[in-house]
């Protein structure tokens, strides 16, 4: 059988553990439609090969792990591209990042933004490069995700700072996120997938059915949430159509400040 070539990513097996790499440099690693589907795809050959223990999920280059949904696609085609489902499945794929039985470490490389921060929140560690800067951006552009990205963070670094970083739209660097429980570890950039390897060697060295447990057990406590994660998917589709979604997205393509003040609703 001929194995899948993958355009947006790449799926690599080093012994035990798995790399997953965003391979859009050229977008700072953003992800469309087929991005998604290719990501599902890895995930899933990770949960069913028995001999993957552990997967890095990272990007390519130095300037990005992922910056979130691929604006300009949404700019050229109003979506974010053709997909093998018809459906873009950004939830699925949170729900996968969660589920997969295996530990999941994000090796973040530089920034995390906006979708991008919420996939390296939803990771079960994430170890950072110092150049890497973190953030969530949709009340500036006119978006958010009140499901995972916000419910979720706010248990890993408290109500005050969650709200905070999706209120003020700030970035934060490596030391930042890291006094913060954000990322567990900050290495030299060019460290960077050696440490995330070493993490995942070290792991997979445990037992997976202990290790599966355990996850499954911490993932209990916030299950609830993915129903907010659908209540919010099915929000956003309405709100980046109406006009106060759409003077957000047009602000950020023509890089001026957006007009929200005609948008008010204070009910």
């Amino acid at each position: 059988m001929t194995a899948y070539q993958y355009e947006d990513i790449r799926y690599e097996i080093d012994g035990p553990v798995a790399v997953i790499t965003i391979n859009r440099p050229e977008r700072y690693n953003a992800f469309r439609g087929k991005t998604v589907d290719e990501l599902i795809r890895a995930f899933r050959a990770s949960w069913a090969d028995r001999a993957v223990q552990a997967v890095i999920f990272t990007g390519a280059g130095d300037k990005a792990f992922c910056s979130g949904g691929d604006v300009k696609q949404r700019a050229e085609t109003g979506d974010y591209g053709p997909t093998e489902s018809g459906m873009f499945e950004i939830g699925y794929l949170h729900k996968l990042i969660r589920d997969i039985p295996k530990p999941v470490i994000a090796a973040v490389n530089g920034l995390a933004v906006g979708g991008g921060h919420v996939l390296h929140v939803l990771c079960d560690v994430s170890i950072a490069s110092e150049t890497a800067r973190f953030g969530q951006a949709g009340p500036r552009v006119g978006s958010f995700d009140a499901g995972f990205g916000s419910a979720y963070l706010a248990r890993v670094v408290g109500e005050k700072k969650a709200r905070e970083m999706w209120y003020w739209c700030r970035l934060y660097s490596a030391e930042q996120a890291e006094r913060m429980g954000l990322v567990n570890a900050v290495v030299p950039a060019e460290k960077l997938l050696d440490e995330a390897k070493a993490w995942a060697f070290e792991v997979a060295e445990k037992s997976p059915t202990a290790i599966k447990f355990l996850k499954q057990s911490f993932n209990a406590d916030t299950d609830h949430q993915a129903g907010l994660s659908n209540l919010a998917m099915s929000a956003l589709d309405l709100f980046v159509d109406s006009p106060e979604g759409k003077e957000g997205a047009a602000a950020f393509a023509e890089k001026r400040k957006p007009d929200f003040a005609p948008h008010v609703h204070w009910h």
